[in-house]
């Protein structure tokens, strides 16, 4: 064991003076950065001018906080509490929040021609998906190109098409906050009613969700595709991602039509072309967008038990979607198939999936489903709500959907301030596990292997 000695805070000391650099493990910066960002959010929304009529300080803390982490779940309604000063500090939240701090520091540190340091390289190329510093550079600027390009096109599709019933100022403002949550996400609507007022709408419902597709894809995914556009060269992460992502929306949306389409509360009063893009919005919002075109409340127990797993299962990696990921998914499966069919290895398009990649998926896998069930064990001690609507609750916090059973506004301050660290673990989290696994040191003692039954 390693004893702390006075020379020890000496020699940091003077080593922080030289460099003027202090070594902080990366996930702890990203953690600090995000819970001040939060805090600053809190502050700036308690101001006289960001509310019509005051929120607490607990509201204030839980709106920032899911803007933060784009998640979308607030305990108060959005379009009437907060002012337009206070609904621009929650998108500018969202937007910060969206590209994150690893992108921002990368970008900023290479801006002014900084060297990053080898542990910040280890966590960018794990983040990154890549195996060299250079392309990191290039995903980095890309990301921010990327980003701006994709909300200035829908920001301005959505304010032309609002502006045929409303002021122009009113058709922007809107246009904006819901551009750069779709894109971004977030889930978050200054309308009351959310989108559920143009469930046949195809601008608004075909247009959000392709915003939402394109920000949970991943950058890496974007960035690949846009550089090698074509199919045979295309990373074979890059093709698995798309290939995964349209089995789950095709698979998502016929099961959610299919389970619906005669539930008078939700499809049944709809005609067959607004059933149609209902189902389509409720399968790509529930990969960790938040939007619904229909009451949550209102769903069968089997629909919204497809959109838990949806939720679980998230968007891709170096995204602006959460959960544990397609690619984890996929791995996961693929690992399983190797082991059903005694396989030597697991493959994906001919590639061999390593050892290290598969332990990873497993390690995300059994924190994240650890912390649904402690999570959700509390909240059943904290609330008498039905315990579908707490599962749920839990399952979009931590996986940042920001869907909600209608219990978001209900819940007791215990609950309020387990559903924030939710959010916060789910958005920080995966990439600190990720962090921690690439980063562990290799051990030179091997011990002898026992047999051990399992399963």
């Amino acid at each position: 064991m390693r004893h702390w000695h006075p020379r020890h805070t000496l020699y940091t000391y003077r080593r922080v003076k030289k460099t003027g650099r202090i070594n902080v493990s990366p996930p702890l910066v990203l953690t600090a950065g995000f819970a001040i960002l939060s805090l600053i959010g809190m502050g700036l929304l308690l101001l006289p001018f960001s509310t019509h009529q005051g929120v607490s300080a607990l509201a204030a803390l839980f709106s920032a906080v899911s803007a933060v982490t784009i998640t979308g779940l607030t305990t108060v309604d959005i379009g009437t509490i907060y002012t337009p000063v206070g609904q621009a500090i929650l998108i500018g939240l969202v937007q910060i929040g969206g590209l994150g701090f690893v992108t921002l520091s990368v970008t900023a540190a290479l801006a002014l021609g900084k060297r990053i340091s080898l542990q910040h390289q280890a966590l960018a190329q794990e983040a990154f998906n890549q195996t060299s510093v250079s392309t990191v550079r290039q995903i980095a600027y890309a990301i921010i190109k990327i980003t701006f390009v994709i909300e200035i096109i829908g920001i301005a599709v959505f304010t032309l098409w609002w502006w045929q019933n409303t002021p122009f100022l009113q058709a922007l403002g809107q246009g904006i906050f819901h551009g750069i949550s779709a894109f971004n996400n977030a889930g978050m609507s200054i309308s009351t009613t959310q989108i559920i007022d143009y469930a046949g709408d195809p601008v608004i419902i075909l247009g959000t969700t392709l915003l939402i597709i394109l920000g949970g894809i991943g950058f890496s995914v974007i960035h690949d595709v846009r550089q090698k556009r074509n199919w045979r060269r295309l990373m074979p992460y890059t093709r698995i991602v798309i290939l995964g992502t349209l089995a789950l929306n095709i698979i998502g949306f016929c099961l959610i039509w299919l389970m619906e389409r005669n539930n008078p509360a939700t499809f049944a009063p709809l005609s067959i072309g607004d059933q149609a893009l209902a189902a389509w919005l409720q399968t790509i919002t529930t990969r960790t967008a938040g939007f619904n075109s229909v009451a949550i409340s209102e769903l069968n127990d089997s629909t919204t038990v497809l959109m838990m797993l949806f939720m679980f299962i998230g968007g891709g990696s170096l995204s602006l979607a959460s959960g544990i990921k397609i690619g984890t998914f996929i791995v996961l499966m693929a690992a399983a198939r190797a082991y059903i069919f005694q396989h030597t290895q697991p493959t994906l398009l001919n590639r061999a999936i390593s050892e290290d990649t598969v332990q990873k998926s497993l390690a995300l896998l059994l924190v994240t489903s650890l912390l649904i069930f402690f999570a959700t064990l509390l909240m059943t001690l904290f609330e008498s709500a039905p315990f579908i609507s707490i599962l749920f609750e839990v399952v979009s916090a931590i996986s940042t959907t920001g869907l909600s059973r209608d219990l978001t506004p209900t819940l007791s301050p215990a609950s309020q301030i387990l559903v924030i660290l939710l959010m916060f673990v789910g958005r920080l989290g995966p990439l600190a596990l990720i962090y921690s696994l690439s980063a562990q040191r290799r051990g030179h003692i091997r011990y002898p292997e026992t047999t051990f039954q399992v399963g």
